[in-house]
């Protein structure tokens, strides 16, 4: 397959923002600092317009599946500005705080929770060149960092005072520490294939042979599969099952402040499809098109495929769901890491 190799798009325009702000302040420290909130404000901004699009290509494609029409009233007959209405209608509803809560607690439950997700973007490589920390252990400290989602779901059910949103603060914890470990023996195999934890790296890897989906078809299902599980998405959204526990940990939330957590949700959504890309499909690598265009493309090909995920099977029980992951998911991972090891010493060797 033909690779860019050359200078990407993004980095290109950077650089012509970079070289007008240098002539206009005349200081090159000024300059790198507002380059800096520059990346910052794109990602939020790319974070932000994500949650807004996904609300309705979500509504969209469900409809799609269920042979139903979704949103055709609010913005003219394809509902276009349905979203629009949906951020209008909880930016005016009233927040309430309930009666003995930890209100402290309770009020950084859903800030806190945007953190990590946002943080994670750093480590994306978006373009030839265009990643923010390039580290050489980009993968540990992306995993610790995404990790961390977990304390905010159990601060916010912990403090609100309810057992519902307790108990569905403790579901949080069992699931996403049960899908963490599948996941992340999912991605050793290419960690071994590409002897790098570098990000870079690894699509880099991809270019001199070919994408790692065709290596590492199996880690690509447990990576699916456990995403959807981070993600808390159907048919894994037992942290929010409303015929057992109302809504979860965020049960008691009203307003902007609930719609923080989902926020936080498709914040996510997008970059578990980031990652499958960066690490099954070649990242930003193709022929003809600028590396950011492939990138993209790769990117709301996978969103799709997470939301035809959702809307296709059924929720499982709880029991099921860490049953299949400890019992299932984390042997299948850990015996493709080890074949995977022989593979890549034969294949040295040989």
């Amino acid at each position: 397959m033909p690779v860019m190799m050359q200078e990407g798009l993004v980095m290109t325009v950077a650089g012509w923002i970079r070289n007008l702000l240098l002539l206009l302040l005349g200081s090159e420290v000024l300059t790198d600092i507002i380059m800096q909130f520059v990346g910052i404000g794109a990602v939020i901004g790319v974070i932000l317009t994500a949650a807004i699009v996904f609300t309705y290509a979500e509504r969209k494609v469900c409809a799609l599946i269920q042979v139903r029409l979704g949103p055709n009233r609010v913005g003219g007959r394809f509902g276009l500005l349905q979203p629009i209405a949906d951020m209008l209608k909880l930016m005016s509803k009233e927040d309430i705080i309930p009666l003995g809560c930890d209100r402290v607690v309770w009020a950084l439950s859903p800030m806190l929770l945007f953190v990590p997700s946002a943080l994670a973007y750093a480590f994306f490589p978006f373009d030839n060149g265009a990643i923010f920390a390039d580290v050489n252990v980009g993968i540990f400290l992306l995993i610790a960092i995404s990790s961390q989602s977990v304390l905010p779901f159990l601060m916010g059910g912990y403090a609100s005072n309810s057992k519902y949103a307790y108990i569905g603060g403790m579901r949080t914890v069992a699931q996403m520490l049960s899908y963490e470990a599948p996941m992340v023996f999912s991605l050793l195999g290419i960690v071994m294939i590409s002897g790098s934890l570098k990000m870079s790296d690894i699509v880099a890897a991809q270019g001199e042979h070919v994408w790692f989906i065709l290596l590492q078809p199996i880690a690509f299902v447990i990576f699916l599969i456990t995403a959807t599980a981070e993600t808390n998405r159907t048919p894994f959204d037992l942290v929010e099952d409303e015929s057992e526990i109302v809504a979860g940990p965020f049960a008691e939330y009203s307003g902007m402040r609930w719609a923080l957590f989902f926020l936080a949700e498709y914040a996510n959504l997008l970059a578990v499809s980031i990652l499958a890309t960066t690490f099954f499909l070649g990242g930003w690598q193709g022929p003809f098109l600028p590396g950011v265009l492939w990138f993209g493309i790769k990117v709301l090909v996978m969103v799709f495929v997470f939301m035809w995920f959702r809307w296709t099977f059924p929720r499982t029980r709880i029991d099921q769901m860490l049953a299949f992951s400890w019992k299932v998911l984390l042997p299948l991972a850990i015996l493709n890491m080890m074949f995977t090891g022989i593979g890549v010493y034969l294949y040295r060797w040989l």
